[in-house]
């Protein structure tokens, strides 16, 4: 167990930490980020509005060709003897495994549907009718802001990153920026606060290195 909390940087725990303790203890963060995406009268400023369909909708889309593709090498790979990439099953395994277990598993399945905490649109805060919440406080109402589920399925894009050979910071840089603009969006339409995003970046983050250490590292350091 020690070596893998120690696969994750003390560098990111320490991040992941204080950012949490800033959600929970200065929650008026969360409130005046999502009042720059919110006008009386008129609502979240990206509601409803193409843009943030199509950003939306775009995750599920890139999740299923980038995964389809990764899915067809591996099994040119293994049928052909080819070594292309050198993309074999383990690494499959890896990249289902970063978004079944981050963003399916703890992120959606955990903390979303459990937590109740209401979305901004939902606060009455923000013209909605239920009561806001801190985030890592859970609240008996029927909200699903917590954590974000688009932003932590576009993090998750994250273990191909990890897996590149070359141009490992420009891959893990387009990842992240990919994945914050999707929270963003969300953001800007009201359905997620700064925190919802940030949380969910450090769990598929934190959760993609601990199975990179178990997938590879721990192996090869018992050869």
């Amino acid at each position: 167990m020690k070596a893998l909390i120690n696969s994750v940087s003390p560098l990111i725990w320490l991040l992941f930490a204080v950012t949490s303790l800033i959600w929970i203890f200065i929650p008026q963060i969360d409130i005046y980020v999502a009042n720059l995406f919110y006008t009386q009268g008129s609502g979240f400023v990206f509601s409803g509005s193409v843009l943030e369909t199509v950003l939306y909708n775009s995750v599920k889309y890139v999740l299923i060709s980038i995964n389809l593709g990764a899915l067809a090498l591996w099994l040119y790979n293994r049928f052909s003897k080819k070594d292309i990439l050198g993309f074999n099953g383990k690494k499959m395994l890896f990249v289902i495994l970063v978004l079944a277990i981050g963003s399916g598993l703890i992120v959606n399945a955990l903390l979303k549907e459990n937590w109740g905490r209401p979305r901004p649109a939902q606060s009455t805060l923000f013209n909605g009718k239920m009561e806001f919440k801190p985030a890592f406080i859970m609240s008996n109402q029927d909200g699903y802001s917590f954590s974000c589920g688009h932003a932590s399925a576009a993090f998750a894009l994250i273990a191909y990153a990890m897996l590149a050979k070359r141009r490992k910071k420009l891959w893990m840089t387009l990842v992240v920026g990919y994945g914050s603009v999707v929270g963003l969006a969300r953001m800007a339409a009201g359905g997620h606060f700064l925190s919802d995003v940030v949380v969910s970046f450090f769990i598929v983050l934190i959760t993609a290195k601990m199975l990179y250490y178990l997938m590879f590292e721990r192996e090869s350091a018992t050869l």
